[in-house]
């Protein structure tokens, strides 16, 4: 159960602000159709961080415990830098074109979630727990609650949000992780 909930809390915090968030407002500002966005929103996610969650647990298996728990130190180090850069999208000119937005938004999510923040969380998690299936769904529903907001607000509440604040402190939190693990300490998860 605490592998479900660090992975949904980490990357619910870690997608404030994110592209990813910043591609569901633009889909919802767009098309306004926000039931085929969130299922597009799931599926890619749950494509997405299934395979980034199984390289995590590959990972787990193939490399030493103390170069894991260093790798998974840097990494929480590496995820706490790159939350304070915020995103940006231009307009992409996305066109809803023959396929309809759910596919449109599942090819979007899917390519603009690879490498990204919360995909690297979630390999990290994946190794930390070694433990797919909670890590997975936690980290699909985390995406949820970040971006369905979105989706449904669309642009009328993101000028108020205080997304500096946010990514602040979500960078604290992956950055006091990072250095717990490094320190060697037993994290209480």
């Amino acid at each position: 159960m605490e592998a479900f909930l660090i992975s949904a809390m980490a990357v619910t915090v870690g997608e404030i602000g994110d592209k990813t968030q910043l591609l569901a407002l633009l889909l919802a500002a767009r098309f306004k159709k926000p039931v085929p966005i969130i299922l597009g929103i799931l599926a890619a996610t749950l494509a997405n961080h299934a395979l980034a969650g199984w390289l995590g647990h590959f990972i787990a298996g193939a490399i030493p415990a103390e170069w894991l728990r260093i790798a998974l130190g840097i990494s929480f180090l590496a995820i706490a830098a790159w939350t304070l850069k915020p995103d940006d999208m231009e307009d992409t000119g996305l066109s809803e074109s023959r396929y309809g937005v759910f596919l449109l938004t599942c090819i979007t999510f899917f390519l603009a979630e690879i490498g990204d923040k919360t995909q690297i969380a979630t390999v990290a998690l994946a190794a930390r727990f070694q433990d797919l299936l909670p890590v997975v769904a936690g980290t699909t529903l985390g995406m949820l609650i970040a971006d369905v907001p979105a989706v449904i607000l669309g642009k009328t509440v993101s000028p108020h949000f205080p997304f500096k604040l946010v990514r602040w402190i979500a960078a604290s939190v992956f950055a006091i992780l990072g250095l717990l693990v490094l320190s060697g300490l037993q994290l209480p998860f």
